[in-house]
């Protein structure tokens, strides 16, 4: 999966900020090269596929929890995908520190 590929389709299709499409894009290229979801679904993770499972978030949900719900969606299925969860988003120096 090409990260900057996936990065560009976060953006069009759920906005975000710029860390968080970061964030959720290192997310999902380490469950790519995991090769769980090949093992699990029979077929290796996609640019489409991401976007295709995050979209059947709820249409409230933002870009990390978009992610968070597909991969909860995976755990529930088959479990093993908690590791992939986005838990924080680091948006860089504290401009007001």
């Amino acid at each position: 999966m090409d990260s900057r590929e996936l990065t560009a389709a976060l953006e069009r299709e759920f906005g975000g900020t710029e860390a968080a499409r970061r964030t959720v894009a290192r997310q999902a290229r380490d469950l790519a090269d995991s090769g769980v979801i090949e093992a699990d679904r029979g077929h290796e993770l996609t640019v489409a596929d991401v976007i295709e499972n995050m979209a059947d978030a709820p249409d409230d949900h933002d870009l990390v929890e978009r992610w968070n719900w597909w991969l909860g969606s995976l755990e529930t299925a088959y479990g093993g995908y908690e590791r992939f969860t986005v838990r924080f988003v680091d948006d860089g120096p504290d401009v007001n520190a």
